[in-house]
């Protein structure tokens, strides 16, 4: 949320403006009216927020359920990402998304702090899924 509103206040953008910072990278802002990656665009604000808020607290009840502190770990990295852009749509009416890196004729979504937040959180918990940081409490247990 506060990366969000530093470049619109500092620079007076309002979207689609770029600033070219490498080769490979570009800040632009860009109002994402979707969820993640723009799925979901064109649903109503109150079908978004529904969905935001099923979903923020599926993330939670999981959280206090969950015995791994990988899985704790991930979870809270969804839930301050998933709140951060929650709190965007709710002051913006969309999301604000400003890192763009691209290479040639590649170019990957464009995004922000939360979505990073939200993948890191993904990954550790594939992490926890895939067994990592279960292998020292498995084998503490079978002693």
């Amino acid at each position: 949320m506060f990366t969000s509103y530093i470049p619109s206040l500092m620079t007076d953008w309002r979207g689609g403006e770029v600033v070219r910072v490498t080769d490979f990278f570009d800040y632009v802002l860009v109002w994402n009216t979707g969820i993640s990656y723009g799925l979901l665009d064109g649903l109503p604000a109150w079908a978004l927020g529904v969905v935001m808020i099923i979903a923020i607290i599926a993330l939670a009840i999981w959280w206090v359920r969950a015995d791994s502190a990988l899985i704790r770990l991930g979870l809270a990295f969804c839930i301050g990402g998933a709140l951060s852009n929650a709190l965007d749509r709710l002051l913006y009416g969309a999301v604000a998304d400003f890192f763009h890196f691209h290479w040639g004729a590649w170019s990957f979504y464009i995004f922000n702090l939360a979505d990073i937040a939200i993948t890191v959180g993904v990954i550790l918990l594939i992490a926890d899924l895939l067994g990592l940081g279960r292998s020292n409490k498995m084998a503490s247990q079978g002693q």
